[in-house]
């Protein structure tokens, strides 16, 4: 009679756990799907996608030049041809959530060409974006880019 009680424990269990954990894998693929995003965007030069969805207007950045901007300065830049890339790719090595905020790490390879630094070159770099909800979705609030290698 003692075991009674477990199969009810551990169906509560199992859907009490179940909730938050599917909640949190729709959050993660929904940030995965909008770092991608934001990746083409840039690949681009997607100013409307960048602007208008997917970076905060009070978006702050501490730049692989070692320089800390705002989102105005990389408007300026991306306009001027200061981001474009031949390639760039990103991967996402760690997301998390503390309450309604993502943090998200990893690398990203791009190879920078024009009137860029390093252009030609493949340049490899750290990065961890800060992601927060508003009414209209998700967006960037804050970026840290730092190169570790340059090949």
């Amino acid at each position: 009679m003692k075991t009674h009680w477990r199969l009810p424990l551990c169906c509560l269990l199992i859907t009490g756990l179940g909730t938050p954990l599917f909640a949190q894998d729709q959050r993660e693929q929904e940030i995965r799907q909008l770092e991608n995003l934001e990746r083409q965007s840039v690949l681009q030069g997607d100013t409307a996608a960048l602007f208008g969805r997917l970076w905060s207007p009070h978006m702050v950045i501490n730049t692989p030049a070692n320089v800390v901007g705002t989102v105005e300065g990389t408007k300026h830049y991306l306009r001027t041809g200061g981001l474009n890339y031949l390639s760039f790719t990103r991967e996402i090595e760690k997301i998390t959530f503390i309450n309604d905020v993502a943090i998200v790490m990893g690398g990203e390879v791009i190879k920078p060409q024009g009137h860029q630094p390093h252009a030609g070159k493949t340049v490899h770099r750290r990065f961890t974006h800060v992601w927060m909800p508003s009414d209209s979705g998700w967006s960037i609030i804050a970026r840290q880019a730092t190169i570790t290698k340059v090949e």
